[in-house]
């Protein structure tokens, strides 16, 4: 059975990140995982996570199996950080949420279930988009097709010829995918212009958007970076959003998501809720406890809740001032490029415009670790590796 397999090429960020670790430069960089970073490079576990875990700790007096669809505390407050505490949606009871491990997780049971409701369904993806997406939604059954999105030369979104492929060719029984906020990897988002444009097209031809939302909140806000997708629950029938707490809870190894269908009428929810349940059995049985335990503690307390809050908005403005400084100090050193694109842009990614071979570059001659297509994670810069960078970028410039 296992005689003739042969092995495949590591994964690329992945494989970065073993590159980075066995680099014995210590003007190392690395700028390839997509994980949060503070000043000292650390991806640090949150205040109120923290105080959560020590609650727990002392409260919880068992570890048995948690409801297959996750606690009802967790779900209701996700729809609400999610859709707002009074959207239409929420009041006309026509959404249904459930704890998924992690975004990815959320993701592929969305898409086994739609798969199996009609197999091989089309589904639009942006290009580019996350490097995971494509063969997330293939392995599931569905059938992956890209759309123009990123116009690399101006680093600004090719709106125009996203909405002429998708006007022309996403129809009835489509989905189209959409990043929710801090588009991964470019960091151009649509704004409440374009998402209007995007909900009147789909409104016009039928088709259903599939919304990753992976960062709420490392944008412009909590409720700013879900505005877009608000606008479509308030105008679609349908609307499938899968989420994540890796990013804006520092939960990455928890894996904790929340998949959210909204259907057109509250009579639709609880069969739909039964297929998803039926395919998370599965796929996985019962999904994990603590970190959606923690969540929803947070979530539920008020002083911790605000506390969060207040970090979460630290990590924003330190990725948008990192955004900033770069910029500045690109133009400072004499680029003979306009970098000005970089603070436009939300989140934690950036194109920096670089071949592929200016790229190697980089890597071996400077020790700053990132892909290919030149996507760097600004939130792996701090006051102590800027220089280098802007060094780096200059020398293969």
């Amino acid at each position: 059975m296992f005689e003739s397999i042969t092995p495949r090429p590591p994964d690329a960020i992945l494989g970065l990140t073993a590159a980075f670790l066995a680099d014995p430069n210590p003007n190392k960089v690395d700028l390839g995982v997509g994980v949060y970073k503070d000043e000292q490079g650390r991806t640090p576990i949150m205040r109120s996570i923290k105080a959560a875990e020590k609650k727990l700790w002392e409260s919880e007096d068992t570890k048995t199996y948690i409801a297959q669809a996750g606690p009802d505390l967790y779900n209701t407050h996700s729809s609400r950080l999610i859709l707002g505490d009074n959207h239409p949606v929420l009041r006309d009871q026509r959404a249904m949420t459930v704890l998924a491990p992690g975004g990815s997780g959320a993701l592929r049971l969305g898409a086994e279930f739609i798969n199996r409701m009609k197999s091989g369904t089309r589904i639009w993806v942006s290009n580019p988009t996350w490097a995971n997406h494509t063969g997330l939604f293939k392995s599931a059954g569905l059938n992956p097709e890209p759309h123009p999105y990123y116009n690399y030369a101006a680093h600004v979104i090719d709106f125009d010829a996203m909405m002429d492929t998708l006007g022309k060719q996403a129809t009835v029984g489509d989905l189209v995918l959409l990043h929710g906020c801090c588009h991964n990897p470019s960091g151009a988002d649509l704004n409440m212009d374009q998402w209007r444009a995007v909900c009147a097209l789909a409104q016009k031809n039928g088709f259903t958007p599939y919304v990753d939302l992976a960062y709420q909140g490392l944008g412009d806000g909590v409720d700013e970076d879900a505005a877009g997708l608000r606008h479509l629950a308030e105008n679609l029938p349908e609307l499938v959003i899968a989420s994540s707490y890796s990013k804006n809870f520092g939960l990455y190894r928890e894996r904790v998501g929340v998949l959210t269908i909204v259907h057109e009428q509250a009579s639709q929810v609880a069969a739909t809720k039964s297929q998803v349940l039926a395919t998370a059995r599965e796929i996985y049985s019962v999904p994990p406890a603590h970190g959606a335990a923690l969540v929803a503690m947070v979530l539920d307390t008020p002083e911790l809740r605000a506390d969060w809050a207040v970090e979460l908005a630290d990590m924003r403005d330190r990725i948008n001032g990192l955004r900033q400084m770069l910029a500045d100090k690109l133009k400072a050193a004499g680029a003979s490029r306009d970098f000005s694109f970089i603070p436009a842009e939300k989140g934690m990614f950036s194109f920096l415009g670089l071949t592929r071979d200016q790229v190697q570059r980089m890597i071996k001659e400077y020790s700053i670790y990132l892909t290919d297509n030149s996507r760097i994670n600004v939130a792996g810069l701090n006051s102590q590796n800027v220089e280098h960078l802007v060094k780096a970028i200059l020398g293969v410039l």
